[in-house]
Protein backbone atom coordinates (compact mmCIF):
# COMPACT_ATOMS: atom_id res chain seq x y z
CA UNK A 1 0.00 0.00 0.00
CA UNK A 2 0.97 3.47 -0.75
CA UNK A 3 1.85 5.83 2.26
CA UNK A 4 0.23 9.41 1.71
CA UNK A 5 2.30 11.20 4.15
CA UNK A 6 1.45 14.76 5.23
CA UNK A 7 3.09 17.29 3.20
CA UNK A 8 3.37 20.17 5.69
CA UNK A 9 6.76 19.66 6.68
CA UNK A 10 7.43 20.82 10.23
CA UNK A 11 4.59 22.82 11.10
CA UNK A 12 6.40 25.73 12.83
CA UNK A 13 4.62 29.01 12.61
CA UNK A 14 7.86 31.00 12.25
CA UNK A 15 9.27 28.51 10.00
CA UNK A 16 6.85 29.03 7.50
CA UNK A 17 5.76 32.47 8.42
CA UNK A 18 8.30 34.62 7.06
CA UNK A 19 8.41 32.72 3.81
CA UNK A 20 4.71 32.31 3.43
CA UNK A 21 2.54 34.90 5.08
CA UNK A 22 4.38 37.50 5.71
CA UNK A 23 7.03 37.57 2.98
CA UNK A 24 4.87 39.23 0.40
CA UNK A 25 4.10 42.25 2.62
CA UNK A 26 7.34 44.39 1.53
CA UNK A 27 7.47 47.62 -0.46
CA UNK A 28 9.33 47.02 -3.41
CA UNK A 29 12.89 49.04 -3.90
CA UNK A 30 13.34 48.54 -7.92
CA UNK A 31 11.44 50.53 -10.68
CA UNK A 32 9.13 47.68 -11.59
CA UNK A 33 6.70 48.99 -9.27
CA UNK A 34 3.21 51.01 -9.13
CA UNK A 35 1.45 53.48 -7.83
CA UNK A 36 -2.31 53.53 -5.96
CA UNK A 37 -4.32 57.07 -4.94
CA UNK A 38 -7.53 57.92 -4.31
CA UNK A 39 -10.29 60.09 -2.10
CA UNK A 40 -12.78 58.37 0.71
CA UNK A 41 -16.29 59.43 0.72
CA UNK A 42 -19.26 59.48 2.43
CA UNK A 43 -21.87 57.24 0.53
CA UNK A 44 -24.89 58.81 1.41
CA UNK A 45 -23.75 62.62 1.11
CA UNK A 46 -21.06 62.21 -1.40
CA UNK A 47 -18.76 64.11 0.83
CA UNK A 48 -14.94 63.28 1.40
CA UNK A 49 -13.81 61.90 4.47
CA UNK A 50 -10.80 62.74 6.31
CA UNK A 51 -8.42 61.28 8.39
CA UNK A 52 -9.74 57.60 7.33
CA UNK A 53 -7.20 54.96 7.58
CA UNK A 54 -6.15 53.16 4.67
CA UNK A 55 -4.68 50.05 4.98
CA UNK A 56 -2.73 48.24 1.97
CA UNK A 57 -3.29 44.33 2.41
CA UNK A 58 -1.66 41.60 -0.01
CA UNK A 59 -4.48 38.88 -1.10
CA UNK A 60 -3.87 37.33 2.15
CA UNK A 61 -4.86 40.44 4.68
CA UNK A 62 -1.07 40.91 5.40
CA UNK A 63 -0.82 44.15 5.92
CA UNK A 64 1.72 45.73 3.09
CA UNK A 65 1.49 49.51 4.03
CA UNK A 66 -0.95 51.74 5.72
CA UNK A 67 -1.93 55.43 5.66
CA UNK A 68 -4.32 58.23 6.82
CA UNK A 69 -6.28 59.71 4.35
CA UNK A 70 -5.82 63.42 4.32
CA UNK A 71 -8.46 66.87 4.83
CA UNK A 72 -9.76 66.11 1.53
CA UNK A 73 -10.20 62.33 2.10
CA UNK A 74 -6.96 61.68 -0.48
CA UNK A 75 -4.43 59.05 0.26
CA UNK A 76 -1.54 57.47 -1.76
CA UNK A 77 0.99 54.51 -2.03
CA UNK A 78 3.52 54.55 -4.17
CA UNK A 79 6.42 52.18 -5.11
CA UNK A 80 4.79 48.61 -4.33
CA UNK A 81 4.75 45.44 -6.12
CA UNK A 82 2.72 45.01 -8.73
CA UNK A 83 0.37 42.35 -7.36
CA UNK A 84 -3.37 41.69 -6.20
CA UNK A 85 -4.08 43.33 -2.97
CA UNK A 86 -7.27 44.29 -0.61
CA UNK A 87 -7.64 47.95 0.53
CA UNK A 88 -9.07 48.27 3.37
CA UNK A 89 -10.45 51.71 4.78
CA UNK A 90 -12.00 52.49 8.11
CA UNK A 91 -13.25 55.81 9.29
CA UNK A 92 -14.94 56.85 13.02
CA UNK A 93 -18.78 56.57 12.41
CA UNK A 94 -18.82 54.60 8.96
CA UNK A 95 -18.66 51.14 8.03
CA UNK A 96 -15.08 49.60 7.08
CA UNK A 97 -15.35 48.85 2.98
CA UNK A 98 -12.49 46.54 1.98
CA UNK A 99 -11.71 47.03 -2.08
CA UNK A 100 -9.84 44.10 -3.91
CA UNK A 101 -7.00 45.81 -6.29
CA UNK A 102 -5.49 44.00 -9.36
CA UNK A 103 -2.37 45.82 -9.76
CA UNK A 104 -0.29 43.16 -11.68
CA UNK A 105 -0.73 45.55 -14.86
CA UNK A 106 -0.08 49.16 -13.85
CA UNK A 107 -1.18 51.80 -11.14
CA UNK A 108 -4.79 52.84 -10.32
CA UNK A 109 -4.92 56.33 -9.83
CA UNK A 110 -7.84 58.37 -8.83
CA UNK A 111 -9.67 55.61 -7.50
CA UNK A 112 -13.00 56.32 -5.05
CA UNK A 113 -13.72 54.42 -1.78
CA UNK A 114 -17.12 54.88 -0.71
CA UNK A 115 -18.54 54.58 2.86
CA UNK A 116 -21.54 53.62 4.67
CA UNK A 117 -22.37 56.08 7.88
CA UNK A 118 -22.73 53.54 10.98
CA UNK A 119 -26.78 53.10 11.79
CA UNK A 120 -27.50 55.17 15.40
CA UNK A 121 -27.41 51.49 16.94
CA UNK A 122 -24.47 49.90 15.84
CA UNK A 123 -21.82 48.78 18.22
CA UNK A 124 -18.59 50.24 18.59
CA UNK A 125 -15.63 49.56 16.51
CA UNK A 126 -14.05 46.07 16.51
CA UNK A 127 -10.65 46.30 18.44
CA UNK A 128 -8.91 45.92 15.30
CA UNK A 129 -10.83 49.61 14.29
CA UNK A 130 -8.85 50.25 17.42
CA UNK A 131 -5.44 49.29 16.59
CA UNK A 132 -5.27 50.75 13.37
CA UNK A 133 -6.13 54.37 15.13
CA UNK A 134 -3.75 53.72 17.92
CA UNK A 135 -1.19 52.90 15.14
CA UNK A 136 -2.48 56.46 13.09
CA UNK A 137 -1.58 58.36 16.54
CA UNK A 138 1.95 57.98 16.50
CA UNK A 139 4.87 60.32 14.92
CA UNK A 140 5.21 60.06 11.84
CA UNK A 141 9.14 59.34 11.52
CA UNK A 142 8.52 56.53 13.87
CA UNK A 143 5.50 54.91 11.35
CA UNK A 144 7.87 55.65 8.45
CA UNK A 145 10.69 53.75 10.53
CA UNK A 146 8.16 50.51 11.10
CA UNK A 147 7.26 50.60 7.60
CA UNK A 148 10.63 50.67 6.60
CA UNK A 149 11.92 48.12 9.02
CA UNK A 150 9.05 45.99 7.76
CA UNK A 151 10.38 46.15 4.33
CA UNK A 152 13.62 45.13 5.23
CA UNK A 153 12.31 42.21 7.33
CA UNK A 154 9.75 40.80 4.89
CA UNK A 155 11.29 41.40 1.57
CA UNK A 156 14.54 42.14 1.55
CA UNK A 157 15.27 39.67 4.32
CA UNK A 158 17.52 41.93 6.23
CA UNK A 159 16.43 41.32 9.72
CA UNK A 160 18.77 42.77 11.52
CA UNK A 161 18.13 46.05 9.47
CA UNK A 162 14.62 46.11 9.81
CA UNK A 163 15.20 45.20 13.79
CA UNK A 164 17.80 48.71 13.78
CA UNK A 165 14.79 50.73 12.22
CA UNK A 166 11.98 49.56 14.48
CA UNK A 167 14.34 50.15 17.88
CA UNK A 168 14.51 53.77 16.54
CA UNK A 169 10.64 53.84 16.23
CA UNK A 170 10.59 52.89 19.84
CA UNK A 171 12.99 54.84 20.50
CA UNK A 172 10.84 57.80 19.15
CA UNK A 173 7.85 56.32 20.37
CA UNK A 174 7.63 54.05 23.47
CA UNK A 175 3.99 53.67 23.59
CA UNK A 176 4.19 51.92 19.71
CA UNK A 177 3.64 48.55 20.87
CA UNK A 178 3.37 47.50 17.19
CA UNK A 179 6.74 48.48 16.65
CA UNK A 180 7.42 45.93 19.64
CA UNK A 181 5.39 43.27 18.33
CA UNK A 182 7.65 43.60 14.34
CA UNK A 183 10.69 43.74 16.99
CA UNK A 184 9.58 40.16 18.09
CA UNK A 185 9.04 38.99 14.52
CA UNK A 186 12.39 40.67 13.87
CA UNK A 187 14.08 38.57 16.48
CA UNK A 188 12.03 35.61 15.68
CA UNK A 189 13.99 35.65 11.77
CA UNK A 190 17.14 35.81 13.43
CA UNK A 191 16.51 32.67 15.34
CA UNK A 192 16.91 35.01 18.77
CA UNK A 193 13.66 33.53 20.89
CA UNK A 194 14.38 35.02 23.88
CA UNK A 195 14.52 38.21 23.03
CA UNK A 196 11.37 37.79 20.74
CA UNK A 197 9.57 36.30 23.78
CA UNK A 198 10.31 39.56 25.49
CA UNK A 199 9.72 41.82 22.79
CA UNK A 200 6.10 40.25 22.47
CA UNK A 201 5.41 40.62 26.21
CA UNK A 202 6.49 44.10 26.20
CA UNK A 203 4.35 44.84 23.13
CA UNK A 204 1.02 43.04 25.13
CA UNK A 205 2.51 44.87 28.33
CA UNK A 206 2.49 48.09 26.49
CA UNK A 207 -1.12 47.66 24.88
CA UNK A 208 -2.05 47.07 28.37
CA UNK A 209 -3.18 43.40 27.22
CA UNK A 210 -4.91 44.19 24.43
CA UNK A 211 -2.84 43.71 21.52
CA UNK A 212 -4.27 39.99 19.94
CA UNK A 213 -1.59 39.52 17.51
CA UNK A 214 1.00 39.93 20.18
CA UNK A 215 -0.40 37.45 22.32
CA UNK A 216 -1.11 34.74 18.96
CA UNK A 217 2.87 35.43 18.27
CA UNK A 218 3.95 34.87 21.89
CA UNK A 219 1.66 31.88 22.48
CA UNK A 220 2.89 30.61 19.04
CA UNK A 221 6.87 31.03 20.28
CA UNK A 222 6.14 29.58 23.18
CA UNK A 223 4.54 26.02 21.49
CA UNK A 224 7.69 25.77 18.99
CA UNK A 225 9.57 26.03 22.07
CA UNK A 226 7.82 22.97 23.46
CA UNK A 227 5.58 24.63 26.03
CA UNK A 228 2.31 23.44 24.18
CA UNK A 229 -0.07 24.02 27.64
CA UNK A 230 0.83 28.01 27.57
CA UNK A 231 1.32 28.75 24.14
CA UNK A 232 -2.05 27.44 23.54
CA UNK A 233 -3.51 29.82 26.03
CA UNK A 234 -1.59 32.50 24.55
CA UNK A 235 -2.95 31.45 21.29
CA UNK A 236 -6.70 31.96 22.52
CA UNK A 237 -6.17 34.49 24.17
CA UNK A 238 -4.99 36.91 21.28
CA UNK A 239 -8.00 35.41 19.12
CA UNK A 240 -10.25 36.70 22.15
CA UNK A 241 -8.27 40.08 21.76
CA UNK A 242 -8.90 40.17 17.99
CA UNK A 243 -11.22 37.79 16.65
CA UNK A 244 -10.49 38.75 12.77
CA UNK A 245 -7.01 37.97 13.16
CA UNK A 246 -6.65 35.34 11.18
CA UNK A 247 -2.69 33.76 12.15
CA UNK A 248 -5.03 32.78 15.47
CA UNK A 249 -6.70 30.89 13.95
CA UNK A 250 -3.97 28.78 12.25
CA UNK A 251 -2.01 28.56 15.10
CA UNK A 252 -4.63 27.10 16.92
CA UNK A 253 -5.26 24.87 14.47
CA UNK A 254 -1.57 23.63 14.90
CA UNK A 255 -1.87 23.20 18.44
CA UNK A 256 -5.13 20.85 18.25
CA UNK A 257 -3.59 18.95 15.40
CA UNK A 258 -0.44 18.13 17.56
CA UNK A 259 -3.04 16.77 19.70
CA UNK A 260 -4.34 14.98 17.38
CA UNK A 261 -7.99 16.87 17.91
CA UNK A 262 -8.85 16.84 14.31
CA UNK A 263 -11.92 18.28 14.54
CA UNK A 264 -10.93 21.15 16.75
CA UNK A 265 -8.02 21.52 14.36
CA UNK A 266 -10.47 21.15 11.31
CA UNK A 267 -12.60 23.98 12.76
CA UNK A 268 -10.23 26.55 13.66
CA UNK A 269 -8.32 25.84 9.92
CA UNK A 270 -11.77 27.12 8.57
CA UNK A 271 -12.45 29.66 10.02
CA UNK A 272 -8.83 30.69 9.23
CA UNK A 273 -9.49 30.01 6.04
CA UNK A 274 -12.85 32.07 6.07
CA UNK A 275 -10.46 35.31 6.69
CA UNK A 276 -7.58 34.89 4.66
CA UNK A 277 -8.37 32.45 1.63
CA UNK A 278 -5.38 32.75 -0.27
CA UNK A 279 -3.10 31.73 2.55
CA UNK A 280 -1.55 28.84 1.33
CA UNK A 281 -0.59 27.75 5.00
CA UNK A 282 -4.07 27.47 5.59
CA UNK A 283 -4.60 25.08 2.74
CA UNK A 284 -1.36 22.88 4.44
CA UNK A 285 -2.80 22.76 7.69
CA UNK A 286 -6.38 21.87 6.38
CA UNK A 287 -5.21 18.98 4.38
CA UNK A 288 -3.16 17.25 7.19
CA UNK A 289 -6.29 17.52 9.31
CA UNK A 290 -8.23 15.87 6.51
CA UNK A 291 -5.33 13.73 5.72
CA UNK A 292 -5.76 12.06 9.16
CA UNK A 293 -9.30 11.91 9.30
CA UNK A 294 -8.94 10.02 6.12
CA UNK A 295 -11.14 12.36 4.38
CA UNK A 296 -9.74 12.08 0.78
CA UNK A 297 -12.44 14.36 -1.32
CA UNK A 298 -11.58 17.33 1.31
CA UNK A 299 -7.93 16.08 0.85
CA UNK A 300 -7.85 16.73 -3.05
CA UNK A 301 -9.74 19.98 -2.86
CA UNK A 302 -7.39 21.35 -0.30
CA UNK A 303 -4.27 20.33 -2.36
CA UNK A 304 -5.86 21.89 -5.75
CA UNK A 305 -6.03 25.21 -3.18
CA UNK A 306 -2.45 24.94 -1.92
CA UNK A 307 -1.33 24.31 -5.50
CA UNK A 308 -3.10 26.95 -7.18
CA UNK A 309 -1.72 29.53 -4.72
CA UNK A 310 2.25 28.00 -4.60
CA UNK A 311 2.89 25.58 -7.39
CA UNK A 312 6.60 26.07 -7.34
CA UNK A 313 7.93 26.26 -4.13
CA UNK A 314 9.76 22.56 -2.57
CA UNK A 315 5.95 22.40 -0.42
CA UNK A 316 4.20 23.09 -3.77
CA UNK A 317 6.13 20.38 -5.54
CA UNK A 318 5.24 18.05 -2.58
CA UNK A 319 1.34 18.77 -3.38
CA UNK A 320 1.58 17.69 -6.20
CA UNK A 321 2.92 14.33 -5.47
CA UNK A 322 1.16 13.77 -2.79
CA UNK A 323 -2.38 14.88 -4.72
CA UNK A 324 -1.12 12.37 -7.43
CA UNK A 325 -0.56 9.46 -5.15
CA UNK A 326 -4.29 10.58 -3.71
CA UNK A 327 -5.99 10.60 -7.21
CA UNK A 328 -4.23 7.07 -7.99
CA UNK A 329 -5.14 5.34 -5.11
CA UNK A 330 -8.85 6.09 -4.54
CA UNK A 331 -9.97 8.19 -8.13
CA UNK A 332 -10.29 11.64 -8.89
CA UNK A 333 -13.52 11.56 -9.38
CA UNK A 334 -15.40 10.37 -5.93
CA UNK A 335 -12.56 9.64 -3.39
CA UNK A 336 -14.04 8.13 -0.29
CA UNK A 337 -16.06 10.28 2.40
CA UNK A 338 -14.94 11.18 5.78
CA UNK A 339 -14.83 8.35 7.92
CA UNK A 340 -13.68 5.73 5.04
CA UNK A 341 -10.68 3.82 5.29
CA UNK A 342 -8.07 3.33 2.87
CA UNK A 343 -8.34 0.41 -0.18
CA UNK A 344 -6.08 -2.58 1.06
Amino acid sequence: MTRLAPFALGLCCFALLPHHALAQRGIAGDTNTVSVTGTVFSDSHNQRVSQAAVRLCDSGGNRVAETIANDSGEFFFRGINRNTYILSVSANGFQSQDVHLDLSFGSDRGMSVFLKPLPSNSPAPAPASRVSTHEMSMPQKARDLVASGEKKIYQDKNAQGGLQDLQQAISIAPGYYEAYYQAAMAYVSLGNSADAERAFRQSLDISSDKYGEAAVGLGALLVNKGDSAEGEKDIRHGIELNPNFWLGYYELGRVLLNQKNFAGAGKAAEQARSLAPASPIVYRLLSNVHLNEKNYSALLLDLDAYIKLDPDSAAGLRAKELRTQVAQKFGDAKPPSTGDSPTK
